[in-house]
């Protein structure tokens, strides 16, 4: 048995969204910033794509910009959102993707910002007090925090932290990226500057994703070259990744609670046969419902010889899961999440994630090899 239980790093291809992106790709090759027949039918599938999207966010069209990943998008709106404003003070906190934490690390070793951490409990949770206590004391701050973390899939108060943003007027940015498609947001009401999206999160392609960028504020392009997304960034757009993007969003919407009842319960399910069989075993982050990313689950294994082989053994047996981000996998270097929550280093961990495919015969298959590779006494 092959079980992939690695979906927060990147999700299998729906096959309504590869029906959708076969029939642009085989009937739709004009290039959409050109005038001719051929170039405006191509334009006419991104704008439809484009405010698809925006119905779904309950946003205007007109703020939703298509980008190659989920980290472009996150680079724009740090990058822009500081240098474009004069920001010289950024909030963000250790358990922040890399794609957020090195671009603010980069900018601050450059000298144009001045970055405070935020703390975070050995769960993962923000401390809000302390975020309010940093805002307050610094000049109007840029402020990055994620929705949901991507390796312990603890979640974070939106709304909260807009409305402590807009008391201090401070700019918001959040990475939504493992949140987008599982969770309604409804962008009329939230009060962040900046959301992202990378289609490959929710059953959609690799190589696009859009940003989000609030009417009430502006920036300046990040990619200059063309006029494509109405100036906002050079490159000829990827039409076959946002159409199958848009479809991907629109697939989660009508599916959204059926498919987040059946994760919910294939995590719970997993979570307490774990329990049952392997003394000793613990969880990274949080895991009340209300509290967490259901679709993620990271598991802190017993102290155990060779730990670090666990996931090399768990890939023999076909199971592919992830030791902390999908971004720093073939490295030696060590969670900076888990590092970050005071997690403990002799503690193999494993994070599993899970989709609207998984089922409770593949967390059995699981349990049962993970079973025998963990030598307990029971």
């Amino acid at each position: 048995m092959r079980v992939y239980f690695d979906n927060a790093a990147t999700t299998p291809l729906d096959p309504e969204v590869l029906k959708e992106m076969y029939k642009v790709m085989e009937n739709h090759y004009g290039n959409p910033s050109s005038i001719h027949a051929h170039g405006r039918e191509a334009r006419t599938l991104i704008e439809r794509a484009r405010k698809t999207i925006a119905g779904l966010l309950h946003t205007s069209p007109a703020e939703i910009f298509f980008t190659s990943s989920g980290t472009e998008a996150d680079n724009t709106a740090i990058r822009c959102g500081i240098v474009d404003h004069n920001i010289t003070h950024a909030i963000t906190s250790h358990i922040e993707h890399h794609a957020v934490l090195h671009t603010l690390e980069a900018m601050e070793k450059s000298g144009i910002i001045k970055l405070s951490f935020v703390d975070v409990d050995n769960k993962g949770n923000i401390d809000y007090n302390h975020l309010e206590t940093l805002l307050k004391n610094n000049e109007r701050s840029f402020v990055s925090i994620m929705h949901a973390n991507n390796e312990i899939g603890t979640l974070s108060d939106m709304i909260r932290i807009g409305d402590l943003c807009e008391a201090y007027n401070a700019i918001y940015h959040c990475d939504t990226v493992q949140t987008m498609g599982h969770y309604e947001h409804d962008l009329s009401k939230l009060k962040a500057h900046f959301l992202v999206c990378a289609g490959h999160k929710l059953h959609g392609p690799k190589g696009v994703g859009f940003l989000h960028v609030n009417h009430r504020i502006k920036i300046k392009p990040f990619i200059y070259g063309g006029a494509q997304e109405r100036n906002m960034r050079g490159g000829t757009e990827n039409i076959y990744g946002i159409v199958g993007l848009a479809k991907a969003l629109e697939l989660a919407y009508s599916e959204m609670e059926q498919h987040r009842n059946h994760i919910q319960d294939l995590k719970t399910y997993m979570m307490g046969k774990l329990t049952d069989q392997i003394p000793g075993i613990s969880f990274n982050g949080e895991t009340d419902p209300e509290k967490s990313l259901y679709t993620v689950l990271n598991v802190a294994f017993p102290e155990m010889e060779m730990g670090d082989m666990l996931l090399f053994n768990l890939d023999i047996a076909g199971i592919s899961a992830s030791g902390g981000s999908a971004c720093s996998s073939g490295t030696d270097i060590g969670s900076h999440v888990l590092t970050a929550i005071n997690a403990s280093s002799s503690r193999p961990s494993v994070r599993f994630s899970f989709s609207k495919y998984s089922t409770k015969e593949e967390v059995d298959y699981v349990v049962a090899k993970v079973r025998e590779l963990c030598p307990v006494n029971v």
